[in-house]
């Protein structure tokens, strides 16, 4: 390929290295004269110099390279996908237009193009998605599988690239979205290879410290490690041998993030977690002896380890929804110790390393993927939801986590759904009009309410009634998505069909009292009888809590109000008018000293208590489920948690003005050396502060040493780190730290 001064030395060798790879892993999918035009269009793009480098000074046209690369070789996936990405910058800038690729390289590559183009406009104003962009996000996933595939390669390339990015903010938003998305989506799809890298390298950036502390230690047991799996898989492997299975055996350590995760649940340090490997028998067989094979080795490892039957996990007779198949056994080795055994076919391991792209290619052996239906289902929630991006991503999250129960109709259909799936899920999830008519079920023989849990193997028989309708209470009992979204739009339906009835009978009261009906009155008497919406007004004459004629004495009296209020307008005179003295208007405190997200100031915000943020602090905002808006300091203790499990729902924030008038309580923490006048000495250096206040003093001495809780009220940071440096200053003070 030719190159311009786009790209440094470097660029330029890496660019040759990744063209020949990519090229040998995709040339037998490439159509002839397919190369050529690719290296054409992508110099005259090059040319036009409208291609940028983004946040970390990643060249675009490598950057989309190597990810065509992982797109190839580690998915798995063909032209159309690798045409599209290698493309879609060009069509982003405007140097071609999607028809032209359409006509040159076809639909299917156009198309793949304008869903990357949808999701990276997305994200143009910033490295990682707002949260307000979640629904159109998620929306654009649910038109185009591949699409969710490309990108998820792209997170992982930009993933390794940024390692020496010296924008450590667009770093560590892009590592903690990686954690909270792209890893659990890579789940879902079952990219377990690609999932465990996001996870590691996102710990790696939020958590750099733990992460090369759990490495070391890896590093360190290293070869304690190897000689235990050599030892528990020789007589394995003499065994399968002499049965004549094909197969290869390899052990698997678990990923950092895994073994870090494992820590915090059992509150242990790294020698506490004892499963740190798992050993895979991996068999060559032909597809009609697959089962017969695994479990042959099943029986081979069990009777030569005490297996754990709680620990027993058989994903060869159901396959999980992502098309994922092996047996997972935990028995008892030498020392002691627990081990994981994995049993798979060869095609169940491509699958289980490749995911979706393998299980296309497999799929006339097993039959279509139960993704399709999830994101159907998906792409449903969200068009008919009124739900924002907070509440969409949420459950969107929860189905990519959830693990599988498999249940059973009367006549032997088996159907997966999501574990604590109830009654109600299951009715919903047959058929909308049977879990509208839902009054319950027999589960293996015997009666159960809606509410009732499922467990796998449970023979389901749906129980109905003609009189029965959905419920508001019944969105408490439901678990999936699907059974949500269905029951929010019969609940709708029935509302509206409600509300009509109502503004239909109240209108038919004043056609019968001969009264003229007039919206804008009727519209200020809902107003002033405390109804913020028309919808609840109507509702409420719907179930009769509102009286029709009670409501026509009030209208009466409204209009009488208004004509009389008409009549009675008293004109001023200009000698009355007098303007407000400052101390009347603006002399008051400024309570808008926050600006949040895109300059949008008087959102209702509070400070978080965890870290008691003050005026020049770095901070950002948090958004709770009630809609309101959280200020933590960017060093909050929960700071790391909060964006790891919910990084979707944080926005920026920066204190605006100067902040004058307003006071914020601050804990400190002193330690130093018992003495008598200590305290004095303390509350003289608070007293003489100018702007400081102190509310309470708590002090507490023990073998020579004190320590104590300073509790004070103060403006901002310069005068809290005036004020720290001075009590840092008194005889004894050892140490002030802000708690």
């Amino acid at each position: 390929m030719e190159t311009n001064d786009f790209f440094t030395a470097e660029e330029k060798r890496t660019l040759f290295s990744l063209y020949r790879k990519l090229i040998r892993l995709s040339g037998d999918t490439l159509l002839e004269g397919d190369c050529k035009k690719l290296r054409a269009d992508l110099i005259r793009s090059i040319a036009t110099n409208r291609i940028q480098r983004d946040v970390f000074g990643l060249n675009p046209v490598i950057k989309d390279m190597q990810t065509a690369v992982i797109v190839a070789e580690e998915i798995g996936m063909r032209r159309a996908s690798i045409l599209g990405l290698m493309l879609h910058e060009s069509v982003r800038c405007g140097i071609y237009k999607a028809e032209e690729v359409a006509a040159s390289y076809g639909e299917d590559v156009a198309g793949i193009i304008r869903g990357l183009i949808r999701v990276n406009e997305l994200y143009a104003k910033s490295p990682s998605i707002e949260s307000e962009n979640f629904r159109n996000l998620l929306l654009s996933f649910a038109e185009d599988m591949r699409v969710v595939l490309i990108i998820i390669a792209a997170r992982v390339n930009v993933m390794r690239q940024i390692k020496e990015s010296d924008n450590d903010e667009a770093r560590r938003r892009v590592a903690a979205e990686a954690a909270y998305l792209y890893a659990p989506l890579a789940h879902k799809l079952g990219l377990y290879k690609l999932k465990s890298e996001l996870e590691d390298l996102s710990l790696k950036y939020t958590e750099h410290d733990v992460y090369y502390h759990i490495k070391e230690k890896l590093n360190a047991t290293k070869a304690a490690r190897d000689r235990y799996i050599d030892a528990f898989i020789a007589p394995i492997k003499k065994r399968l041998e002499e049965a004549g299975l094909k197969f290869h055996i390899k052990g698997r350590t678990k990923s950092i993030h895994s073994i870090y995760q494992k820590m915090k649940r059992q509150q242990c340090p790294f020698e506490g977690v004892y499963d740190l490997f798992a050993i895979r028998v991996i068999l060559d067989a032909p597809p009609e002896r697959e089962k017969q094979e695994c479990w042959q080795v099943y029986s081979i490892v069990t009777d030569m380890y005490q297996p754990n039957p709680k620990r027993l996990r058989d994903w060869l007779s159901v396959p999980k929804s992502n098309g994922y198949e092996s047996l997972h056994i935990t028995v008892l080795g030498p020392e002691g110790k627990w081990v994981e055994v994995q049993i798979r076919t060869e095609r169940m391991d491509e699958i289980a390393e490749r995911g979706l792209a393998a299980h296309w290619r497999y799929k006339g052996i097993k039959g279509e993927s139960g993704l399709d239906e999830w994101l159907n289902s998906v792409r449903e929630a969200l068009e008919s939801s009124d739900a924002g991006g907070l509440e969409a991503m949420d459950q969107f999250k929860l189905d990519l986590y959830e693990d599988e129960v498999f249940v059973f109709t009367p006549k032997g259909d088996l159907f997966k759904l999501g574990k604590g799936a109830t009654v109600l899920d299951f009715a919903f999830h047959i058929h909308t009009g049977l879990g509208c008519k839902c009054i319950g079920a027999r589960v293996n023989g015997k009666n159960a309410p809606l509410r009732q849990v499922l467990h796998s193997g449970d023979q389901v028989e749906i129980l109905t009634s003609n009189t029965q309708v959905p419920k508001q209470d019944w969105l408490g009992i439901v678990t999936t998505s699907k059974a949500r979204t269905k029951i929010r739009q019969a609940l709708k339906e029935i509302a509206a069909r409600q509300h009509a009835f109502a503004r239909e009978m109240l209108e038919r009261k004043f056609k019968n009292r001969k009264m003229e009906y007039d919206e804008g009155i009727m519209m200020r008497l809902i107003k002033r009888l405390g109804y913020k919406v028309v919808t609840d007004f109507y509702q409420a004459i719907a179930d009769g809590t509102l009286d029709v004629n009670l409501i026509i004495d009030k209208y009466l009296e409204q209009q009488r109000r208004e004509t009389e209020q008409h009549e009675e307008v008293i004109y001023r005179s200009a000698e009355a008018y007098s303007l407000a003295s400052p101390s009347e208007g603006q002399g008051r405190k400024r309570e808008d000293v926050l600006v949040i997200d895109q300059n949008m100031k008087g959102l209702d915000y509070k400070l978080a208590r965890c870290c008691n943020p003050i005026y020049g602090d770095k901070i950002f905002g948090f958004v709770s489920v009630t809609g309101g808006i959280k200020i933590h300091r960017m060093d909050c203790p929960n700071a790391g948690d909060l964006r790891e499990r919910f990084g979707y729902r944080i926005v920026k924030a920066c204190w605006a003005g100067k902040g004058e008038g307003t006071q914020y309580p601050i804990s400190l923490r002193v330690v130093g050396h018992d003495d008598i006048g200590i305290v004095t000495n303390l509350t003289s250096v608070i007293s003489k502060e100018e702007g400081v206040m102190l509310r309470s003093i708590n002090i507490d001495s023990n073998d020579g040493l004190f320590s104590g809780t300073l509790t004070i009220m103060v403006g901002d940071t310069v005068r809290l780190e005036a004020l720290v440096r001075k009590l840092r200053g008194v005889k004894g003070v050892k140490q002030v730290e802000r708690n």
